[in-house]
């Protein structure tokens, strides 16, 4: 069970740190902070630079206490906030399933968060060479309620700063340079223009051959001078 826990705290504190310094710093091929408050401004989180700078510090740090160990029941609690705050602002809509973009994946990562403060971070790890480990259902929900909590912080300050508005997610459809749809901008060709396009030279054909049979009859009517001469 110590190495299982150890284990389970390696494998998402690890994960957080990286998704924290992606957002932060652009490291592992994230995008950092600038483009983070860009998109996190489309999802209605303004000021975007705030909430990315606070979800970042929250996974990084957040990961790191869980990974090793420190304060346990904290690190849960502000891992289990931004997994709310994403499943408010992005999945909720998209239902339970990660495959159709849903919150299955940030359910999960929740009650490893959870369960880890409930149950302690195990012999290996700060907090037991500290001799201030905790455990016990009663921290289980603590974490739970104070991620909650800092949640509905974020959402409401994004409410006040939107007055009320939240704007549509941006998934990121392409567009062109011009920032034009790209499928819109096509250029059409009415059904006249095409009809006219693929039809055939027909008049041009009428005069070829008839000058075709011009030039034959003339040839025709010379030799039959030329023969009679």
């Amino acid at each position: 069970m110590k190495i299982g826990r150890l284990l389970l705290r390696a494998a998402v504190g690890g994960f957080f740190i990286g998704h924290g310094t992606q957002k932060l710093f652009g490291w592992f091929g994230g995008s950092g902070l600038k483009n983070q408050a860009s998109q996190f401004e489309g999802m209605g989180l303004k000021p975007g630079i705030v909430h990315a700078g606070a979800a970042g510090a929250a996974e990084t740090l957040g990961g790191a206490g869980l990974l090793l160990g420190y304060r346990t029941p904290l690190a849960s609690a502000s891992l289990i906030s931004v997994m709310l705050t994403a499943i408010n602002r992005v999945h909720l809509k998209n239902g339970p399933w990660a495959s159709k973009g849903g919150y299955e994946y940030n359910a999960v990562l929740i009650a490893a968060a959870a369960s880890l403060a409930e149950s302690g971070p195990g012999a290996l790890s700060l907090d037991a060479l500290r001799g201030k480990e905790r455990s016990g259902a009663g921290w289980g929900v603590f974490s739970l309620a104070l991620g909650a909590a800092g949640a509905a912080g974020a959402h409401f300050l994004a409410e006040s700063r939107s007055g009320g508005a939240v704007e549509p997610f941006q998934s990121g459809m392409p567009s062109s340079a011009n920032g034009t749809d790209p499928v819109a901008a096509a250029p059409t060709v009415s059904p006249a223009a095409e009809a006219e396009s693929t039809s055939e030279p027909v008049v041009t054909e009428e005069v070829v051959v008839e000058h075709v049979v011009v030039e034959e009859t003339v040839g025709e009517e010379a030799s039959g001078e030329t023969s009679e001469a």
